[in-house]
């Protein structure tokens, strides 16, 4: 019988965890944890994220809210009252309005929603100080951003060459730069339309009226005149800008020219184009405002296409003339619906008391007289109190009666048709 080798018992170990198992528990529980918070703070910070969003869009509706108050007319009471209520109905309580207005209608609302951000959870919610701030304005969308005061042309803009003129003033330039180009030139533009503030900087600096003109007298506020260069072309331009509607102004500055032809008035900022209709015919709508009587719209609307005056503008201006009346009379002696002198009516052949043919004359002036300013202001107060008078300041008349009826007319001009927008800036 063979021997059987003894082999040693082997013990088992009791199930349980060992000491490397114990001491990696409380690590892996701490890894669990430390997963746990950063998830958490990773969670809280895009929360966080959101609403500073939420609270910057709130910010900008409270802003518009606020610009669109004072473009209807609201003070500054009006204007923070129309931002905390937009705040008010998305849940936000605290928002402070910084600034409000310059020269209304126009100007600029800031705001700031100061609402903390409560992030977290539970306990562990905290509030973290908030501030997003945003900014709208009301602008005249007609003036491209600039600036232009009293009797200045206030738009719309065109730029050539980072220069701003008018639109009409531009494609003249084009034209002529174009044929610079072709005799082997390149023309420049230094300067072109300047506000009187502008104009009044100028001359503070430079106080010669022959080489600056004095605030409130310069052309360039009428957005018609051209600083060009450089002196190589000033021999070509003294040949060839009259072909093109430009006239060099003063004879010791050869490179000042101004644009002449008459521009009517749509294109410098006043009234509506007429829309095109089929076979020529002309709308009875649209282009008037609606207290012009349906018996003159078709007078009116025939003189404005065949003068190129705007039609807003020619009625407007029999508003304040004779408020329709054709056989008005003044005191001056002014006849008809169009308040034509009688030298006027003996001019054109036509009787003033009648008012399709008044009507055409009183465009016809228009036009000559924004050929001759080429500011619709201007125009207007040469109508009311001769050219001679205009050309002299260069300006509206200091006259009570015709500032009065300048300023009247162009009232009603943006009734009918405003240039005001709101829009975000910050």
């Amino acid at each position: 019988m063979s021997a059987r080798v003894a082999r040693p018992l082997i013990r088992q170990r009791p199930l349980g965890l060992s000491s490397d198992s114990g001491q990696a528990l409380p690590l892996l529980l701490a890894v669990v944890v430390g997963a746990a918070a950063c998830s958490m703070l990773a969670l809280s910070t895009v929360r966080a994220l959101e609403l500073r969003q939420q609270h910057q869009a709130i910010a900008d509706l409270a802003a518009l809210s606020g610009a669109r108050a004072m473009w209807e007319g609201g003070d500054r009471r009006q204007v923070a009252h129309a931002a905390k209520v937009t705040g008010a109905v998305n849940g936000i309580r605290r928002i402070a309005l910084l600034e409000s207005g310059t020269s209304p209608p126009t100007g600029r609302v800031e705001v700031e929603v100061t609402e903390p951000i409560r992030v977290g959870f539970g306990a562990l919610a905290v509030a973290i100080p908030d501030g997003e701030t945003s900014t709208a304005e009301v602008v005249d969308w007609l003036g491209g951003g600039l600036t232009p005061g009293p009797g200045d042309y206030s738009g719309p803009f065109t730029w050539r060459q980072g220069k701003p003129m008018r639109p009409d003033v531009a494609t003249a330039f084009d034209h002529m730069a174009t044929a610079a180009v072709a005799a082997g030139l390149r023309l420049t533009v230094n300067s072109a339309w300047r506000s009187s503030a502008e104009q009044a900087a100028l001359f503070a600096a430079h106080p010669d009226p022959k080489w600056v003109a004095r605030p409130g007298q310069s052309l360039h506020r009428l957005g018609t005149e051209l600083d060009l260069g450089p002196d190589a072309t000033y021999g070509w331009l003294s040949i060839n800008a009259g072909r093109f509607g430009f006239i060099q102004r003063y004879p010791w500055e050869p490179w000042h020219y101004g644009y002449t032809r008459s521009p009517g008035s749509t294109s410098v900022g006043f009234g509506r184009a007429l829309a095109p209709r089929p076979a020529g015919r002309l709308s009875s709508t649209g282009a008037l405002q609606p207290w012009v009587p349906a018996k003159y719209r078709m007078m009116i609307l025939a003189a404005s296409k065949r003068w190129g005056v705007s039609a807003a503008l020619l009625a407007a201006q029999i508003r304040a003339e004779s408020d329709f009346q054709p056989r008005s009379v003044s005191s001056a002696g002014a006849r008809g619906i169009s308040q034509l002198m009688p030298d006027e009516a003996l001019r054109f052949h036509i009787d003033p008391f009648k008012p399709a043919e008044a009507i055409q004359v009183q465009a016809r002036l228009m036009r000559e007289l924004l050929a001759r300013f080429g500011s619709v202001p201007l125009a207007l107060a040469g109508y009311n109190a001769g050219p001679t008078a205009v050309t002299r300041c260069g300006c509206v008349p200091a006259y009570p009666e015709t500032r009065a009826y300048v300023r009247r007319i162009l009232g009603w001009l943006r009734d009918s048709q405003t240039g005001l927008i709101v829009r975000l800036v910050g």
